[in-house]
């Protein structure tokens, strides 16, 4: 008996997940069918918030909320735009670099971070977002002050140039790919599981011989070499950097995405970034209202879906389930 009702549920779930999938290529697939410059800066712009969101979701993959994580975006595309206009290092060379100058950076600041927790966290990585800001401001040398820094060459591939939306925007996914086939290595393997095993009690993990403050950092560092490696591609798309670009405000905007896709899903930060990214050129026609709407679509998606919009399938399921 049981054999035969799990059956059902187990084909709902492969066909949500097809369907889910099949939802995504058609997603990807808009900007070509109407061959719209803007629709193609929107598509690139929701690839680089939801590689960013996913790094932010490692972090909380082991139960801590980061609000330095536009910080960390800044150090990522600081550090890949001074490599390349002033060392000449090719663009394919200062990517991954600038993922290693934030890793590096989260690593030295994590341990003694990570010993807080909860609110205390919140308030330290907020701290640390505005010193970055303020510091940045304080070597114009370095970061272009407030006038920031202008004219940075575009992305790069072995000698050509991605001068065009589309290029970039093929460019965007194939890493939104990469970093989405990370982190899901990264839940389905061991260390994953030490991140769940934290994430779920903290207490009960360190009795049970899981290194915590090694886990934690560990999610810590990946969490932010993420938003260095998509710092870079964004300062190089954009073409402007200043240290206002990475204010509290994208802190801010990163944590809503993840928490309205799913904090804890694999697949939140994508579809908070597809919902919320173009959410604000929608409402421009009631553009004096807009702030009001989003705020009320974002309390009715967490009042609601406290899960997020990645547990919309799971709770349609199971409501199905009762009513039949």
């Amino acid at each position: 008996m049981s054999t035969v009702s799990t059956m059902p549920a187990t084909g709902r779930v492969s066909v949500g997940g097809a369907v889910f999938a099949i939802a995504l290529v058609v997603l990807a697939l808009v900007p070509w069918f109407t061959g719209s410059t803007f629709h193609f800066h929107i598509a690139i712009m929701v690839c680089l918030a939801a590689m960013a969101s996913a790094g932010l979701a490692t972090i909380a993959w082991v139960g801590q909320l980061s609000l330095a994580h536009g910080a960390f975006v800044g150090i990522g595309a600081y550090a890949s735009v001074l490599l390349v206009t002033r060392l000449g290092v090719p663009f394919l060379i200062a990517l991954p670099a600038s993922a290693i100058v934030a890793g590096a950076v989260a690593y030295l600041i994590g341990k003694p971070l990570l010993r807080l927790c909860g609110v205390y966290f919140v308030l330290i990585t907020f701290a640390l977002n505005e010193l970055f800001r303020l510091v940045m401001l304080e070597f114009p040398s370095v970061s272009g002050g407030s006038s920031g820094i202008a004219g940075i060459p575009k992305i790069s591939l072995f000698g050509i140039v991605l001068e065009h939306q589309p290029e970039v925007y093929v460019f965007t996914l194939v890493m939104l790919a990469f970093v989405m086939a990370l982190l899901w290595t990264i839940r389905n393997g061991p260390l994953g599981r030490r991140f769940a095993a934290v994430e779920e009690n903290l207490v009960l993990a360190e009795a049970s011989g899981i290194p915590t403050a090694r886990t934690q950092n560990a999610a810590f560092v990946i969490g932010s070499a993420i938003a260095g490696f998509t710092g870079a591609i964004m300062a190089h798309y954009i073409g402007f950097i200043s240290p206002e670009s990475f204010a509290f405000q994208l802190s801010v905007s990163y944590v809503i995405i993840l928490v309205t896709g799913g904090r804890l899903s694999l697949a939140g930060p994508l579809i908070g970034a597809i919902f919320l990214v173009p959410l604000p050129e929608f409402l421009r026609s009631a553009q004096q209202y807009q702030h009001i709407i989003y705020g009320v679509v974002l309390i009715l998606v967490l009042r609601f879906l406290p899960g997020g919009l990645a547990a919309l399938p799971r709770k349609l399921l199971g409501s199905e389930r009762s009513g039949g």
